[in-house]
């Protein structure tokens, strides 16, 4: 085992270097920090004004911490607007520990490099280079595209299609699984369709279930499906807290849904968490911000009869278990 890897193995890895997990806190574990649409950055009609971004993510960070939130995960992955001097930068101002993800997904969002790689006929990468690129992420510090290579990512994240996985979408998954296995880190995957199947490509690479949050599963179209995966032992993600969209159930649904998990005697497999965007470009967001996990959900969740140990539980057992970077393993299924 490498210096490094003994550095990081029991830790979490935030932008600022690994920190122990008893300092994480309260977390809250899928969040965008700044969110970009790949090439937005270069339309002439959308400013990327760094003070600005600046001032706007500290503010919405200042709440966060002051409502009692201490960490935040950047659930964006590589290509969404993924900024890691703002980050460090960010975190030291406020005091919030920033943990930044390596990954990708899905497939619509991926650069032409990587859906077309020079194969004749053109074929998906395989799953042995994504868990290359994202293994190297952890390992040697996530890449600032020809300048440098900056600190560790904490999470390893993946998303499938809303009409379906495709063929380099589960390449996507099976690399982020090796990547783990690999570097010891967990993997968060937004399902498209079947959450349980698509859960099963990450398994069949030997990842334990309790490595892996499945994120969106307040979906409107996810009626029993948090019940199922945690079952199996991965961590649900209850992750749109505060968005009224139809696409997802309400509040008032969601805390029941929190309620029936707990009776059901899986409160520690939940994940709670807002997918609130700090500054977005290029794309509406929902007017939902990081503190409102804090200042409205919790209060309702304790109107529901929710203890205070099971909050806890929810909100910095869970994370803190989900973000420890665990001992890594050799990987011999190298040929898909």
């Amino acid at each position: 085992m490498s210096d490094a890897q003994q550095q990081r193995e029991g830790a979490v890895l935030t932008v600022l270097g690994p920190i122990s997990p008893d300092q994480l806190g309260i977390v809250a574990t899928h969040e965008a920090l700044l969110s970009v649409v790949p090439g937005a950055q270069y339309a002439f009609d959308i400013s990327m004004n760094r003070s600005e971004i600046f001032d706007a993510l500290a503010s919405q960070l200042h709440a966060f911490k002051d409502a009692g939130g201490s960490s935040i995960v950047d659930s964006t992955g590589m290509f969404h607007g993924r900024d890691l001097p703002l980050y460090e930068a960010l975190s030291r101002e406020t005091g919030v520990n920033i943990i930044a993800s390596t990954g990708m997904g899905p497939e619509e969002q991926l650069g032409g490099y990587f859906l077309t790689p020079q194969t004749n006929p053109p074929t998906p990468w395989p799953a042995e280079k994504f868990a290359e690129l994202f293994s190297k992420e952890v390992t040697e510090g996530m890449v600032r595209p020809r300048l440098e290579r900056r600190a560790a990512a904490g999470l390893i994240t993946t998303e499938a299609d809303r009409h379906g996985i495709t063929a380099t979408e589960v390449s996507l998954f099976k690399g982020a699984a090796r990547a783990a296995l690999m570097t010891g880190l967990s993997v968060s995957l937004r399902y498209g369709i079947d959450a349980n199947s698509e859960l099963q490509e990450i398994l069949d690479e030997g990842l334990s279930a309790d490595r892996i949050l499945v994120g969106g599963l307040d979906r409107a179209d996810a009626s029993g499906v948090a019940q199922s995966i945690a079952a199996q032992g991965s961590f649900v993600g209850i992750d749109h807290v505060g968005h009224t969209s139809s696409d997802y159930i309400t509040d008032e649904a969601r805390v029941a849904l929190v309620t029936e998990l707990i009776a059901a005697g899986v409160t520690n497999r939940i994940i709670l968490s807002s997918n609130a965007v700090g500054v977005a470009k290029g794309h509406e967001v929902a007017d939902v911000e990081f503190s409102k996990l804090l200042t409205s959900f919790v209060p309702q969740l304790k109107s529901a009869g929710v203890t205070e140990t099971e909050i806890n539980q929810i909100l910095v057992d869970n994370p803190r278990e989900l973000l420890t970077v665990r001992a890594a393993v050799a990987v011999t299924n190298v040929n898909a």
